[in-house]
């Protein structure tokens, strides 16, 4: 990676996306099936495919990617590695993860990472590969939380210097240790986990190869880690794993730091995190694939109700404006409510082999500068926090008033009995949208009645706790119990899955409706 540290904000975006020189990694979801991966490698149309003989997920046992691969490559004892799917790959590195378990020497297409892979060792280095600060480095595709994955198109640059600045705000030193349990593949453990340590000489502990909220508190545990990372629902997980004595409450005394993010963090989750875990300089992040990740962020001394409620203020070098999402070319005023635009050295390229979606949510301004529209309502005060208020595609419409699940959520977080909520629109005929909410009850995992979750929480229950503490129009109308959400690999909650679900339950004539 190249080392290019800011000077100034004289970045230039373009649109026009030049091919990286020479080569730019690719991080997939290990989550991918098989055609999913033929897609991206298509779209990319890659020379190069590492992979595990196995992938580990969580919450399942090892998978063989031996049946991707062969839809892949067919023949895959041929010495030659072809792929009709995908023309332009010319080479499959194995790394034989399987403990024995597979015999590669019938994988003749492929090649053994082992054989290929350089010691590191003094007199090692590359000679100079001519790299630009400005190259493409990381093509990283986003998570899908909305809608199918895009390949966006990170810089030396800008992941660099992000990681930098993440790591400032935490005050890392090389005395940290942090414990990263979000994946490698996903900007989160790769900028946010690996970039900031490595800008600060911090050590970082993977726990495990997918997330194991057992590991992951061990971790913390043997390895006396300062700083433990998670999306609200691993920190959920993790805390649960503590309340019933499954993991001693011992060895946490060195925790002082952290980053929540992914997700919105509902405020008593991050309460339980302070009290519980020591978690009392955790800081909150916000940001999107997009924009390299992380544009606001609060610091290790913020205010407890500014980091309970704002993600904190823009990072170095960052420009946001919140403007009219029916009209971009609207600023909003200090306090309104709108869409936040990102604009500096972090925001990506383009979207790989997709300029009709780049052109979509990167706008030129009169001014010339570039503007990252992120999709996200929010507001600024008056002392530049930044507080997001939900998706502007999650956004419910009940009868022409704009309701925001995080509202509900962070109501519903605050009953003992709930574990875990998640609250999406479905179609209603009266009022267009009704809210509704998908509740993991607090005792146990699993599903009660129709009326009735585990730990006898009702949705009678549900909806009182609401009406008795926010407005009447953001009672849920639909309560469903459920085991758990539908989930991308690194932890967020895929909402537009949980929408779908809805209106099928309601087909069935669940949902506990209101009468």
């Amino acid at each position: 990676m190249v080392s290019h540290m800011l000077p100034s904000f004289d970045h230039q975006i373009s649109f026009t996306i030049a091919h990286p020189t020479p080569y730019a990694p690719v991080p997939l979801n290990p989550a991918f099936n098989a055609q999913q991966v033929i897609a991206a490698l298509a779209h990319l149309e890659a020379s190069h495919l590492i992979i595990g003989i196995e992938t580990n997920l969580p919450r399942k046992p090892p998978r063989s990617n031996i049946p991707l691969l062969k839809q892949l490559v067919p023949n895959l004892r041929s010495p030659q590695c072809e792929s009709e799917a995908v023309p332009s790959l010319k080479h499959i590195i194995i790394v034989d993860n399987s403990s024995g378990g597979t015999d590669i020497s019938q994988l003749e297409a492929t090649v053994s990472y082992k054989h290929v892979v350089g010691d590191g060792g003094p007199g090692q280095s590359l000679p100079n590969q001519n790299l630009d600060p400005s190259d493409i480095v990381n093509i990283q595709f986003t998570s899908g939380t909305t809608s199918a994955p895009k390949a966006a198109c990170l810089t030396h640059r800008s992941i660099l210097n992000n990681g930098a600045s993440i790591g400032d705000r935490m005050l890392l030193t090389h005395e940290d240790i942090i414990c990263c349990p979000p994946p490698l593949f996903h900007c989160f453990g790769c900028i946010l986990g690996y970039m900031a340590s490595a800008t600060h000489g911090s050590s970082i502990v993977f726990p495990s190869e997918a997330f194991d909220p057992y590991a992951t508190l061990k971790a913390v545990q043997e390895e006396k880690c300062t700083a433990l990372y998670g999306v609200p629902t691993m920190f959920i997980a993790e805390l649960e794993l503590l309340q019933n004595g499954t993991i001693p409450y011992e060895g946490f005394q060195h925790l002082r730091t952290g980053i929540a993010a992914g997700s919105s963090i509902p405020a008593e989750l991050m309460r339980k995190l302070h009290k519980v875990l020591n978690l009392t300089e955790l800081t909150i992040c916000y940001g999107m694939t997009e924009t390299s990740p992380v544009s606001a962020m609060t610091t290790t001394d913020d205010p407890l109700e500014k980091r309970l409620d704002s993600v904190g203020r823009l990072l170095p070098h960052v420009e946001a404006k919140v403007v009219d999402p029916l009209n971009r070319s609207k600023i909003l005023p200090i306090g309104a409510r709108g869409e936040l635009a990102v604009h500096g050295y972090l925001v990506m390229e383009g979207y790989w082999g997709a300029p009709e979606r780049t052109a979509e949510v990167m706008l030129r301004d009169e001014e010339g500068k570039v503007w990252m529209h992120t999709g996200d309502e929010a507001e600024m005060d008056p002392d530049g926090y930044v507080k997001i208020t939900g998706r502007i595609k999650d956004l419910i419409i009940k009868g022409g008033e704009n309701i925001h699940p995080l509202e509900v959520e962070n109501c519903l977080m605050a009953n003992p009995k709930v574990r875990e909520v998640s609250v999406v629109g479905l179609p209603d005929e009266r009022y267009g949208e009704a809210v509704a909410a998908f509740v993991v009850p607090g005792a146990v995992a699993g599903g009660g009645g129709e009326g009735e979750g585990e730990g006898g929480l009702t949705a009678m229950e549900v909806r009182d706790w609401v009406r008795e503490r926010l407005s009447h129009h953001l009672v849920p109308k639909y309560v469903f119990w459920t085991d758990g959400f539908p989930k991308t690999a690194s932890g967020k909650i895929q909402k537009f899955r949980l929408k779908e679900e809805g209106v099928e339950r309601l087909k069935s004539g669940e949902g506990g409706l209101m009468g």
